[in-house]
């Protein structure tokens, strides 16, 4: 079943609208969405990937930055991440501008051929550890949490949260080399 087949949902017009704004072929733009939704469409209601997403996110941190994880459990309980839902729903789509999404897009496309295609796993943690100070200095909640990355939506530095992306990368790779 393609994405196209289950009929549009909140959300898919995000996915397709950069490629509006780039692509000047409704035919060719109707193929890219579709190939886009087959990667995508698991997170949307009918599917059950977003569970998986918060767990492996929950992991993730919980490795990489422990103390964070622990602070964030401190003030609540976060055990879904559910701060990271639109993340995951609209492949970063609405936390970058349009300049920054495109080349977002392009990375985690790439990855998943040359490191990992559950990168934006860590492009997710790379968009946490950005304002990893900010987090613990303010002692946020998860209410301050999903706020804070409201009010940051379309500001965030992509080339920064990719680099940070990338170098976490390399952090599991020697964890698991070590071990």
């Amino acid at each position: 079943m393609s994405g196209l087949d289950i009929g549009y949902m909140q959300g898919m017009c995000d996915l397709v609208a950069p490629l509006l704004v780039v692509l000047d072929d409704e035919v060719v733009v109707h193929s890219c969405f579709n190939t886009l939704m087959t990667r995508m469409i698991e997170n949307f209601p009918t599917g059950n990937q977003m569970d998986e997403n918060f767990a492996n996110m929950r992991a993730l941190m919980q490795v990489l930055d422990e103390p964070l994880y622990d602070k964030i459990q401190q003030n609540g309980d976060f055990s879904h991440f559910y701060f990271c839902y639109r993340w995951f729903l609209l492949d970063f789509k609405r936390e970058f501008s349009y300049e920054h999404v495109y080349r977002v897009w392009e990375t985690i496309w790439a990855a998943e051929k040359v490191a990992s295609p559950q990168f934006f796993l860590f492009i997710a943690l790379g968009l946490v550890e950005s304002y990893r100070d900010i987090i613990l200095d303010r002692n946020m909640d998860f209410t301050d949490i999903i706020k804070f990355f409201n009010e940051m939506a379309e500001r965030h530095e992509a080339g920064r949260v990719l680099a940070i992306s990338r170098d976490l990368v390399n952090q599991l790779q020697d964890l698991i080399t070590e071990t």
